[in-house]
C-alpha cells in the first residue's frame, strides 16, 4: 500500500507537494518565494528561523495563512561570506557554533562537536520563535536535512513533530543522501513521503534543471511525491550570498523560479494527472491517527 492510499486516495493517485526551502534566507529568497506562492504552482514552504531575513518572511506569513507552511530547521550555515548562527545565545548553545559563533558549513563538523542537548534546545527554540511570530505552521523539515547528521538528532526531530502536533519530512531518499539508513531509521509509525525529488547538478551544469524538472513530472508514479526547490533570483544579493557555490547558487535557484512560475509547467501537471496536496491537507487526514507523523 502506497501513501496515497493511506490517505484514502485512490492506488494510482499521484499526489504532489512543489515545496520551498530556505525562505528567510535573503530578501531575494523571500520575494521568489512570496511571487511562486502567488503566480506559480508552488503550494508550500518553509521559513529559516535563524536567518537575518526571517521577520520579512514571517510578516507574509503571518498575513497569509492560506499558503502551506513549514519551520526550515536549522543547524548548518553552508555558504563562504554570509554566516549566521543559532537563535538562542552562543553561550546556550555552545557546541552549535565555530569559533565566530556561526554555524557549521558541514553535517559532519555539526556531528562531530553538536550535543544532543544543544540541538533540542536549539531546534525547540526555532519553532517556538515562529509561534511568538503568531506563525500556524503545518510541518517540519530541515536545512540540508542536518537532523540526519545523528541518529540522536533525528530522533529529536521527530519528537518535537509530535510535541507540536506538527508533519515531518521522513523519505528514503532524502535519509539516504545524509548517510542514515532508511531500514533502520525509519520506524514503524513514520508516515513516510514515497518520493523526493531534488535538482541535480549534472542537469545544472548541462544545460539546466528545466530538463531534469520535466522528466520528474512527466514520469511521476503513483503515491506521495515530494519537489524541493529553492526560488530565488539571480540577483547580485543571491550572487553575494552563494559565492563560490554553483550548487543551489544563485542561477540554480532562479531556474528553480523560472520552471515553477511558467504556465506550460502548470500544464504538465493537467497532462499526467498529477493532484496537488499540501503537508497541511495530510496532517488534517492523518488528525484521527495521532501515532503517526509524517
Amino acid at each position: 500500500m502506497n501513501t496515497a492510499q493511506q490517505l484514502g486516495f485512490d492506488e494510482n493517485a499521484k499526489l504532489l507537494i512543489i515545496h520551498a526551502d530556505d525562505a528567510g534566507l535573503s530578501h531575494s529568497e523571500n520575494r521568489a518565494t512570496i511571487q511562486a506562492l502567488e503566480k506559480g504552482i508552488v503550494n508550500s514552504y518553509s521559513i529559516m528561523v535563524p536567518c537575518p531575513w526571517f521577520h520579512e518572511m514571517a510578516m507574509f506569513a503571518k498575513n497569509n495563512p492560506k499558503y502551506d507552511l513549514g519551520v526550515h530547521l536549522t543547524l548548518t550555515c553552508e555558504w563562504e561570506n554570509y554566516r549566521f548562527g543559532p537563535v538562542l545565545p552562543v553561550s546556550e548553545v555552545p557546541s552549535l557554533v565555530d569559533e565566530q559563533g556561526h554555524f557549521f558549513k558541514k553535517r559532519e563538523q555539526l556531528c562531530q562537536n553538536a550535543t544532543v542537548e544543544d540541538v533540542e534546545k536549539e531546534l525547540q527554540a526555532q519553532i517556538e520563535k515562529a509561534l511568538t511570530y503568531g506563525l500556524a505552521p503545518t510541518h517540519i523539515d530541515s536545512h540540508m536535512y542536518s537532523v540526519g547528521a545523528h541518529p540522536e538528532y533525528l530522533k529529536i526531530y521527530k519528537r518535537l513533530g509530535e510535541y507540536y502536533g506538527l508533519s515531518v519530512l521522513v523519505n528514503e531518499q532524502v535519509m539516504q543522501m545524509v548517510g542514515l539508513d532508511p531500514k533502520i531509521h525509519i520506524k514503524k509509525n513514520d508516515f513516510v513521503i514515497d518520493h523526493t525529488y531534488v535538482g541535480e547538478f549534472p542537469y545544472f551544469e548541462s544545460g539546466g534543471l528545466a530538463a531534469y524538472y520535466q522528466s520528474v513530472l512527466e514520469n511521476l508514479g503513483p503515491g506521495l511525491n515530494l519537489i524541493l526547490i529553492h526560488p530565488a533570483f539571480d540577483d547580485n544579493e543571491m550572487q553575494g550570498i552563494t559565492v563560490n557555490h554553483p550548487n543551489f547558487g544563485a542561477a540554480w535557484r532562479q531556474q528553480d523560479f523560472d520552471f515553477f512560475t511558467n504556465e506550460k509547467t502548470r500544464d504538465l501537471l493537467k497532462k499526467h494527472n498529477i493532484q496537488m496536496v499540501t503537508f497541511g491537507d495530510i496532517r488534517n487526514r492523518m488528525a484521527s491517527d495521532s501515532g503517526q507523523t509524517i
